[in-house]
């Protein structure tokens, strides 16, 4: 974790662990990405002070809304394009990273040719923001069913369902005083 004490209760999320479906080992940190680097962002959406933003998908995943980055795609184009495709919502403001985690791949080859290889980080930013309509959801794209904005606690309880990674960066962004 490059020098840094996790703030207290969230040693967890920076304790190096194995992700089976990346074949990855990822470690958290504080520290902003390096834009080569940068491969997915989920964000920690808020329309109103204090709420979170969060989505259900066609398969029972539960989650922030977010993805990989597409080939030449900033992190801001990225946050603005998730938004819309799985929460029917657009940013107010720039996303801003504040936790990530670094992706060291077992694999031998990236999982796309434009991603990082054979390290890469996964970030997740806040960002205000505004609904708009329904998400979008392309057809390469996650299935959304369900869109939420829920009290910070309330949404961390409900990721913890499915995702307790993104519950506790939910718990962590409170914490910081993001949300």
């Amino acid at each position: 974790m490059r020098g840094q004490v996790p703030p207290p209760g969230f040693e967890s999320l920076f304790e190096t662990t194995y992700v089976p479906y990346a074949e990855s080992d990822v470690v958290g940190t504080l520290d902003l990405p390096p834009l080569p680097l940068l491969h997915r962002v989920h964000l920690v959406a808020s329309p109103a002070p204090g709420l979170v933003t969060v989505c259900a998908s066609a398969e029972g995943w539960r989650f922030l809304p977010g993805g990989r980055l597409e080939p030449g795609e900033s992190l801001q184009r990225a946050a603005e394009r998730e938004l819309e495709e799985e929460a029917g919502s657009r940013p107010l403001g720039p996303a801003e990273v504040f936790y990530s985690q670094i992706a060291t791949s077992r694999a031998p080859d990236p999982y796309r040719a434009h991603a990082p290889h054979p390290v890469a980080w996964w970030s997740f930013a806040v960002v205000r923001t505004e609904v708009t309509g329904a998400p979008t959801c392309p057809a390469d794209g996650e299935q959304i069913v369900g869109v939420h904005h829920l009290e910070a606690d309330a949404a961390a309880a409900w990721l913890q369902v499915h995702d307790p990674v993104h519950a506790a960066v939910v718990r962590l962004a409170q914490h910081l005083g993001h949300v």
